[in-house]
């Protein structure tokens, strides 16, 4: 998964035609380390999506922008427009992970 470091960067990797997944997080948050530990597999299998990363507190107005209010949160972007969100309250499991991109109708 690759990181984005500038908001330059995250407003090209958005506005590509395919799909991204991009994954708010913090280095402190205890959550987002539980889902380091079970995200990689799901991305293996998920490969018709980009998998980003983005440090909420490195870039807190793009956070705030798409309205991420919790972490760890996952949002899909396609062609600049946001398309799911995926709130931290139901991002603490690979199963809640895999229900919310098999849910997914865009």
């Amino acid at each position: 998964m690759q990181t984005i470091t500038t908001a330059k960067q995250f407003d090209d990797i958005i506005n590509e035609p395919s799909r991204s997944v991009i994954k708010f997080q913090a280095g402190w948050c205890p959550d987002c380390r539980v889902m380091d530990m079970f995200i990689e597999p799901i991305t293996e299998d998920y490969d018709q999506y980009e998998w980003y990363d983005v440090d909420r507190d490195v870039l807190p107005e793009i956070a705030e922008k798409y309205d991420v209010m919790g972490i760890p949160s996952l949002l899909i972007f396609e062609n600049g427009e946001k398309k799911a969100h995926l709130h931290s309250a139901n991002a603490k499991s690979p199963e809640q992970v895999i229900d919310f991109l098999e849910g997914l109708t865009i």
